[in-house]
């Protein structure tokens, strides 16, 4: 009787986290907190791709941003291939860097993980 390994390829994806920015070809768009942790918690990523400010809500006040999600993405050991940081915001930019270094040396996240502190595509805003 022969048996069979059941193979199991988990195709992994690309995430583009911004609330304004077009999103690249090739990539999955969450354009705020909630959605990119729904999409980092269910999906094997490729390229994790981060913008720093993710909006304000109604009355002004600022949404969860992409530090938020950084320090979220290390407190809970969750993965990526690569990350690109293509936020314009440099203070934003240099505490997402510095804070998915220290985790990485810290062991909070896997030491494999490429990290970039510039983008990987081009920032476009075509305003739709």
């Amino acid at each position: 009787m022969e048996v069979k390994a059941a193979v199991s390829r988990v195709e992994s994806i690309n995430l583009f986290v911004d609330d304004l920015r077009d999103c690249p070809d090739g990539f999955t768009l969450a354009r705020n907190f909630e959605q990119a942790i729904e999409i980092l918690k269910n999906n094997s990523i490729h390229i994790l791709t981060l913008d720093h400010d993710l909006g304000e809500d109604e009355q002004g006040k600022e949404l969860p941003n992409g530090y938020e999600l950084v320090k979220y993405f290390c407190e809970h050991g969750l993965r990526a291939n690569k990350i690109y940081l293509h936020t314009d915001n440099p203070v934003g930019r240099k505490n997402m860097y510095e804070t998915l270094l220290a985790a990485q040396r810290r062991g909070f996240i896997d030491s494999d993980i490429e990290i970039y502190h510039y983008p990987i595509t081009k920032n476009t805003y075509s305003g739709t």
